[in-house]
């Protein structure tokens, strides 16, 4: 399916569509407005139509194009020998990619094969699905990344501008199937040395004690429990809502993370680093004990797979509508600034941080593999909750050193 996109230098509109398995772009000298983008779709529309039916001509369409004469050399029986339009052996990128995903899905969680499927559907295949392996090329690749950061997009209707993060990954979706043609076909992959995007580092920004008491204060009874286990354990939203009875141990005061729930199923955790045991804290061990559904008509059997927060028909939460219902109006009604509720998992991060618990203790129970992720992400918030700034080392080599540093000079606030 083509498109008219337009210049971001000049300003000016083309049309972006594919004809024999040959990506084309014609260029018009119509600026970009609604009225010349509107003009352009519709003519847009007629050339398609005419491919679809095979009564398009290009030298007729768009006379003096050189894309018109390459077409018009291709159809000449005595150039067929030396001029080659795409290999006929090689499959269409997208009948491949298809292929390959169905393929991979195997190795994938449901919520990552998702995601590939919908990198596919919205930029991959509008992009490349009628071109032949061997004739996507590295000024494809860069030329279509171009088009991903361009804010008009989606046959022209204006949408957010997608983030270099989200960019990456629809171009590293589009290497995973490169590589694969490269393997199965001997195809060049033209995604090689094509640079990641710089991402800009965003800060978190973790609740304060004074604001976790005001949100658990003011929340529905029935998801006090719920917030008080992410706010103190640090999960993330995922594991909590795949959290079931089984996996809490009240002898020992640990939850087993084993399960997530994501996108209506049940599966394994993001990675084998999360499957980890976590050590309840006091607050979390009675909240839980609180709403553990005992009594003489319910027995551990009958509700150990069930899920610990679940709604009133015992389905597990659904982080859009908790969101949307819950923690949005509740933010909003206690005038705290609006926090994605992922900034629980950093909140609890800072807090162990703050009461010197060990890194590699913090890292195991954030289902991290090591701690450096612990210190590039939340060590700079520990001066601001323990006032630690240096003085701790002054006073204490004040009197190893010759009679003490601090006769010399004081530091910031330092005693």
């Amino acid at each position: 399916m083509g498109n008219v996109r337009y210049r971001p230098d000049t300003q000016r509109l083309y049309f972006d569509f594919v004809y024999q398995g040959v990506r084309c772009r014609e260029y018009s000298a119509l600026s970009n407005t609604p009225a010349n983008r509107r003009k352009m779709e519709k003519a847009l529309a007629r050339i398609e139509a005419d491919i679809a039916a095979g009564t398009f001509d290009y030298g007729t369409t768009f006379p003096g194009s050189k894309r018109a004469q390459d077409f018009d050399k291709a159809r000449s029986p005595a150039s067929s020998a030396t001029t080659r339009i795409r290999r006929s052996d090689l499959p269409r990128f997208g009948d491949f990619s298809r292929q390959w995903a169905m393929e991979r899905s195997v190795e994938w969680r449901h919520s990552y094969a998702d995601a590939v499927e919908s990198i596919l559907k919205i930029h991959l295949l509008p992009a490349f699905e009628g071109l032949s392996l061997d004739q996507i090329d590295r000024a494809h690749v860069m030329d279509f990344r171009r088009t991903l950061a361009e804010p008009v997009h989606k046959s022209g209707r204006r949408g957010g501008v997608l983030s270099p993060a989200t960019i990456n990954r629809v171009i590293g979706i589009l290497h995973m199937v490169m590589t694969e043609a490269s393997l199965r076909h001997g195809v060049e992959n033209p995604c090689l040395e094509i640079r990641r995007l710089k991402q800009q580092r965003t800060d978190i920004q973790p609740f304060t004690l004074e604001e976790i008491n005001r949100i658990l204060g003011a929340v529905r009874p029935d998801y006090r429990p719920y917030l008080t286990f992410r706010f103190f354990t640090g999960v993330r939203s995922a594991e909590a809502h795949g959290l079931k009875w089984r996996h809490v141990d009240f002898e020992r005061g640990q939850v087993l993370i084993r399960e997530t729930f994501q996108g209506g199923r049940t599966e394994y955790t993001k990675t084998d680093g999360s499957q980890r045991e976590l050590q309840m804290s006091g607050l979390v061990l009675e909240a839980l004990r609180a709403m553990r559904p005992e009594g003489h008509d319910v027995n551990a059997q009958a509700f150990a797979d069930t899920y610990v927060f679940h709604t009133r028909l015992g389905k597990p939460l659904d982080n859009t509508n908790f969101v949307y219902r819950v923690w949005r109006p509740l933010l909003a009604s206690l005038d705290i600034p609006y926090r994605r509720p992922y900034e629980m998992r950093h909140t609890c991060a800072t807090l162990w941080l703050a009461a010197g618990e060990a890194p590699e203790w913090i890292a195991r129970q954030l289902g991290h593999s090591t701690t450096e992720m612990l210190f590039r992400t939340y060590s700079r918030y520990v001066p601001n909750l323990v006032r630690h700034d240096g003085t701790a080392f002054d006073r204490m080599i004040a009197g190893a050193m010759h009679g003490g540093l601090t006769a010399h000079r004081r530091v910031g606030n330092a005693p």
